[in-house]
């Protein structure tokens, strides 16, 4: 396809296409003629996935550009992928994720110093999550943990077990989502859409929820 066909059918500007070739984040195509080229599907991927990068998970090009290059490594491991376009797995500045030594060390080992880490670790346990090596994820579950106890709260890992089992039941459902998506770039594509874009409505309807139950048991009817 030119380049218009792709611009249309990616959802993408011609300008910001061709400012993605010169940076790199898009492989040039295939030269037809002088200053023209044709373009195929793997491209109309590529920006998609780019455009859920940048405009949906708010990443800078250059980070963007890093992502893309660990992807670009690891389109076999469809689980590594994910992990690297949601973010659960930093990338290196040469494109590569850390390595994976062994077997997987429980969500939490180091997020945080003190109790609040060891909750972490102690939750993930008892749901028998395996996850890479200190995910960020698990420091924000720590920092929280800390938080809520810095104020008073009286709150431990045991507390969040039912959380937790909603999370993996929602987990699951996102993964589910993502089963017709044959090619490992629309999965990940698609795993960064169902994360990001339905984040806040997941929470509006714990507060619709919540005020539903808030009626029943202290409404006036």
């Amino acid at each position: 396809m030119r380049i218009s066909e792709l611009s249309r059918r990616s959802g993408v500007s011609i300008p910001t296409i061709k400012y993605y070739l010169r940076d790199g984040l898009l492989p040039a195509g295939r030269p037809t003629a002088a200053n023209q080229a044709e373009y195929d599907e793997d491209h109309v991927r590529r920006l998609r996935l780019i455009r859920s990068l940048i405009g949906v998970r708010g990443l800078s090009v250059s980070a963007t550009k890093d992502v893309l290059a660990a992807v670009d490594e690891q389109q076999g491991d469809v689980h590594l992928l994910l992990g690297l376009v949601l973010g659960a797995l930093p990338v290196e500045r040469s494109g590569r994720p850390p390595r994976r030594d062994g077997a997987a060390e429980p969500a939490g080992a180091g997020a945080a110093a003190g109790d609040a880490a060891e909750d972490v670790a102690a939750l993930t346990a008892e749901m028998g999550w395996k996850t890479s090596p200190n995910p960020p994820a698990a420091q924000v579950v720590a920092e929280t943990l800390e938080t809520m106890r810095a104020l008073g709260v009286d709150y431990d890992w045991r507390s969040l077990i039912p959380y937790a089992e909603l999370a993996d039941r929602a987990a699951r459902l996102d993964l589910d989502q993502l089963g017709d998506a044959g090619d490992p770039l629309q999965q990940a594509e698609r795993a960064v859409l169902l994360t990001v874009l339905l984040e806040p409505a997941l929470l509006a309807l714990r507060r619709l929820a919540q005020e539903h139950h808030s009626a029943l048991r202290f409404g006036n009817g």
